[in-house]
């Protein structure tokens, strides 16, 4: 037994061992930040993606070899931990280096280029489909790597495979409402029934579509309060496109004049006004031409609508506020009476 300063040599040199593999990954590292650098400069990416699948996993595997070889060649192994040498350890380490830089690499191909095409579609499928496949494909790879290792050690991994047979129906069964509205979104893409900014009605909300995502659609009300929707429920219910085809709305206006008015002059002065509201409010359209109609004889009044078309599908108070208040100064001017509910009671003897 050969001593230096009262420790033994096999020590020292395992020391340096394990200091010079500290140095080589340091360097390896100081090489793979150089070689990254360089590699941004170049119109290829291929040369980013085998740099980020190889840099760190290089890296570690200097450190565990000469981690392994100070332990093992200079004798200083405890007993304890004899297990170490047994290949079956090393051959698990070689897949787990091998799963880690297949992974990356193959992550680092979908994430670059798979999002390169997906920019150039006029959709959002491409990117919902790259996203599922940048996670399902290191899940993959880590399963596989994880049944090799078990095959090495001869366990048997049949009891493993059903189980995750049995795990991923559950996990379906449990994700079907993310799964749903997961596809409830890819189909709101390609069907296209609405797109962000449009202003939709979906059962009682009201408002403007400000995001399309994975899983639900999110939509901003008249109110300025942010409503969730999910996108299974967007597939399966009526919506109401107010932008589609086009952004101008057809406004229906009622009025209601007293018994004894003449019908034609009404709908004169209806018509007269709308062409006013046109001039000088900005808010209406003068093609299609507003129409004026008498609908009904009711109770206490003869009943009129007013058809007129708003410029756009987010002015239609603006609109009514306009047409309403020139109804009552006009009706007041030509002696036009508006009723108010009322009964005729007859008594007889």
């Amino acid at each position: 037994m050969v001593l230096v300063a009262g420790i033994e040599v096999n020590y020292i040199l395992a020391a340096f061992t394990l200091l010079l593999g500290i140095l080589i990954a340091f360097l390896v590292r100081a090489i793979v930040r150089w070689l990254a650098s360089r590699a941004g400069e170049t119109e290829t990416y291929w040369d980013d993606i085998i740099i980020a699948s190889f840099g760190a996993p290089v890296q570690v595997a200097i450190m565990v070899f000469f981690l392994y070889f100070a332990l093992t060649w200079f004798g200083i192994l405890p007993e304890s931990m004899a297990w170490i040498q047994d290949p079956n350890y090393v051959t698990s380490f070689y897949i787990i280096i091998s799963a880690w830089i297949l992974s990356t690499f193959l992550h680092s191909i979908i994430h670059i280029y798979g999002r390169r095409y997906a920019e150039q579609s006029d959709t959002d499928l491409d990117d919902r489909l790259v996203e599922l496949f940048e996670l399902v494909i290191r899940y993959v790879i880590w399963f596989v790597a994880i049944m090799a290792i078990l095959k090495v050690f001869e366990i048997d991994i049949t009891p493993f495979l059903a189980g995750a047979g049995i795990a991923g129906i559950a996990v379906a069964l449990a994700a079907q409402d993310l799964i749903s509205n997961f596809f409830g979104g890819a189909i709101i893409t390609v069907d296209k029934p609405f797109k962000v900014g449009d202003r939709i009605k979906v059962e009682d909300y009201y408002g403007d579509v400000i995001s399309v995502g994975t899983r639900s659609t999110r939509i901003k009300t008249l109110d300025y309060q942010i409503v969730t929707i999910p996108n299974n429920k967007l597939t399966t219910n009526i919506i109401i496109n107010y932008s589609e085809p086009d952004q101008k709305l057809r406004i229906t206006i009622p009025v209601s004049v007293a018994y004894g008015t003449d019908p034609k002059r009404v709908k004169e002065v209806l018509l007269e006004i709308a062409q006013d509201a046109i001039k000088n409010t900005g808010y209406l359209l003068d093609e299609p031409a507003p129409t004026v109609f008498f609908t009904a004889f009711a109770d206490s009044s003869l009943n009129f609508i007013l058809r007129v078309w708003a410029q756009k599908y987010n002015i239609p108070d603006e609109v009514k506020d306009a047409i309403n208040c020139r109804i009552a100064e006009r009706f007041a001017q030509e002696g036009i009476a508006i009723p108010f509910p009322q009964m005729d009671v007859h008594i007889t003897k």
